[in-house]
């Protein structure tokens, strides 16, 4: 709930209810809402306890979809293609991996032997070619 507040939204909030309640009503204030948060974390946690005595193993199961739903909203879009839709392996999105740029000053890397413009035939399908590679008709 107060995940996003940061420190100057705190400091705000202290400086308008100090503000709004003055210095004399301020500490009772603040007493009265913590005791307010204490027994709502107590009720919380006591219903949990009592769910779980009541159900037993089951309550095991209702948790596992919460547990793999809050997973899911903690993962990042790329982990999940590279866990769901590529099998754990991620070389496919490294961009390192299928380009090949040559050294500066150096021969370009060994590879497929490229197709020159002149031989009228077109490289294959599926592999990566620069814009010389083919036919210029």
């Amino acid at each position: 709930m107060f995940a996003n507040l940061g420190w100057g939204e705190i400091v705000v909030l202290v400086a308008a209810a100090l503000i709004i309640l003055g210095p004399e009503r301020l500490p009772g204030a603040i007493a009265t809402t913590l005791g307010w948060l204490r027994k709502a974390r107590d009720y919380a946690s006591g219903a949990t306890a009592e769910l779980r005595e009541e159900l037993g193993s089951d309550f095991d199961d209702f948790r596992e979809p919460l547990q793999q739903l809050n997973e899911l909203r903690s993962t990042s879009p790329r982990a999940l293609v590279t866990k769901h839709l590529l099998g754990g392996d991620d070389s496919l999105l490294d961009p390192k991996s299928y380009t090949q740029v040559p050294p500066r000053g150096g021969a370009a890397p060994a590879g497929p032997p490229a197709v020159s413009a002149g031989d009228g035939a077109k490289p294959a399908i599926g592999k990566r070619h620069s814009v010389t590679d083919w036919d210029a008709t």
